[in-house]
Formats: C-alpha cells, structure tokens, sequence
C-alpha cells in the first residue's frame, strides 16, 4: 500500500517504478506491443476506457488478461454475440425461497459487468440496447436493475475489442457511444523477430511465474495523484487549439478539413489528450506534461472523434490521414 504522507516527489519516483515492473512482468507473457501496453497503462491511470481493434490472434484477450492478473484486479470477459441481452451484463433478478419461512423475495444475482477490468469482446456484434448497457455502465459506473442502483467497484476499466474484418452482421458503435473510449488503439502483425519468439513460447511447456505488482487501493491512489499534476497554460491551449483545428465549422480552419469533415472532436478529446499527457509524463518520473506528450496521443484520442464525409471516404482520406495533416500544417501550434 502507498503511504498516502510521502512527498509528490516520493509519489512520482514510486509510480515510475511500479510502471516499469509491470511492463516487465506483461513481457514474460506478452512479445512487443510496448505501445499498446503503454498506452493502456496511461488509459487506465486516467479512468478512461479503451477500443482495442486488431484482427484475430494478435494476444488482444492474452494481454488484457495478463494486465489484470500483474494488478491483481478482477478480471471478466464478455462474448458480445447477436442475442446478448442488457441483463446477461448487467445482471438479473431472480426468485428465491427461504428455506425456513418459505417466504419467496427477489435477490439481485450481478452480472459480469462488476469486475475491475471488463473484456468487451467483439463488441459490435450485439444490438444497440446490449451495446448501450455496457456503455451506459461506462459513463456512469454504476448499474440499476427494479429500481436500485449498485455501484460498480473501483477501478473500473473496459477494454472493447473490434475485428476490422468481417463486418457482415454487425452494428457499428454509433459516434456518440464511440466518444465514451478515451483511446482508440489499433494492434498491427508482430515483427519477424517477435513472430519467431512468440512461437517459441507458445510451442513450448514455457510457463511464466507472474508476480502481483499492484493492487485497486494503490492504482486509485494513483489516479487520483494524476489529476493534482500541474499542466502550463500553454499546454492546455495547445490541446483545446488542435482539437478546435479538427472542426469545419471554425473559422480559420484548413481548407482540407472543411472540405474532408462532417464533424470534429468536441472538448471530451481535449480533456483526454491532458490527462494522458499528465498520466505518461508521471509514468516516466516528470512532474509536468510537455507539448510533446499531449502530441504522443493525438491519434489514439482523436481517430474515432473525427468524422470524415463522403468526399474524404471516396479519395480514401480517412480519420489518422486529416490529424497528421493537421500536425504537418503548424498553422495553429508554434
């Protein structure tokens, strides 16, 4: 348990640490994704959630639960299939009888919503009623069922995961619910060297001993020192211009994003890129966030916030293309 009366300074130090031995029990099980594993890390200090989109068997459901055993979090995992239900997540009320007086009353059974860490699996597959409880609990972090609201367990960190193939029979997550992800993160093939360690793992009888690194106590410990970090004037108005460069509407905006988008990121990405730049810069044992940090996650924030029109789709412009033009035009940001 941290000692909630040691200096910030103390506070930096010992996070930056926990930080590392995390990463290094996750790469006993886990080849390559650094970033990914970084960014979750940054995502879940922040009390955000994250839309992890990869095709099949790239360790998406290995990783998170990896994560969740080396910080020794509850871990449950939900298939979103077509006839999932709102209360095959959330829960369901179910008749009992007293033994003894025979007396039959409802008894709340939980559903897997109340873990810490909840596997969102293919979460497109299911309606948009499925899809909302989910995100509903998200939002709110806390669920009602017959009138009484329970409030989930802190932390709470969802990780949906989407297959960018195969999108037959499917129900894409409209914008609104998207804007609910802090991170939108796309896993790519290993390299050839990871490839070839993977296999040697996974073909063996290799079997790695994880150590418990951290527990909910101390991560909320932690997320709650991340919104007391300190952030220049000039960092914020950095953030708040390039999410309002996103924008057709604005004047003074770039003749490529009038012409490409049907909408930009509202102030939710703002308030994301600063708390992933306080969570990284504290994860590496500095005190403030730099113009360059809230740079570090302007693609992961932004690509599912910004909504190309039809004429950006039909020249094959999409959303990641318009934020490194954005960047490479510095009109707004020297």
């Amino acid at each position: 348990m941290v000692n909630t009366k040691i200096s910030d300074i103390e506070i930096v130090e010992k996070l930056s640490q926990t930080i590392k031995d995390i990463k290094q029990e996750i790469s006993k099980v886990i080849v390559g994704h650094e970033e990914i594993i970084d960014n979750l890390l940054v995502c879940l200090l922040s009390r955000g959630h994250c839309l992890l989109v990869g095709v099949p068997g790239l360790a998406k459901t290995l990783l998170i639960k990896t994560l969740a055993e080396v910080l020794d979090l509850k871990f449950s995992r939900i298939q979103f299939t077509p006839d999932l239900m709102p209360s095959d997540i959330t829960g369901t009320e179910i008749i009992e009888e007293d033994p003894v007086t025979k007396k039959r009353d409802f008894r709340f059974i939980k559903g897997p919503i109340f873990a810490n860490i909840i596997l969102a699996d293919e979460i497109n597959r299911t309606p948009p009623k499925t899809q909302s409880a989910l995100l509903e609990a998200m939002q709110e972090h806390k669920v009602t069922a017959a009138g009484i609201t329970y409030k989930l367990e802190e932390p709470f960190f969802v990780l949906a995961t989407q297959n960018p193939i195969e999108q037959e029979g499917t129900y894409p997550l409209p914008e609104a619910q998207l804007d609910r992800f802090m991170f939108n993160l796309w896993l790519t093939y290993p390299s050839f060297n990871e490839e070839v360690q993977i296999i040697k793992q996974t073909t063996s009888d290799y079997k790695p001993d994880l150590k418990k690194i951290i527990n909910a106590n101390e991560i909320i410990f932690f997320q709650d020192f991340i919104t007391k970090v300190p952030v220049a004037e000039n960092v914020i108005e950095f953030a708040v211009k390039f999410v309002g460069a996103t924008r057709p509407s604005i004047n003074g905006t770039e003749k490529f994003v009038k012409d490409w988008v049907s909408w930009g990121a509202g102030p939710r990405a703002s308030q994301y890129l600063i708390l992933a730049a306080k969570a990284k810069c504290v994860m590496e044992g500095r005190f403030t966030p730099t113009i360059d940090d809230v740079k570090t996650f302007l693609i992961p924030v932004l690509r599912h916030r910004i909504i190309p029109n039809f004429s950006a789709l039909a020249e094959g412009i999409d959303s990641v293309e318009i934020i490194e033009r954005i960047k490479s035009s510095g009109k707004f940001f020297e």
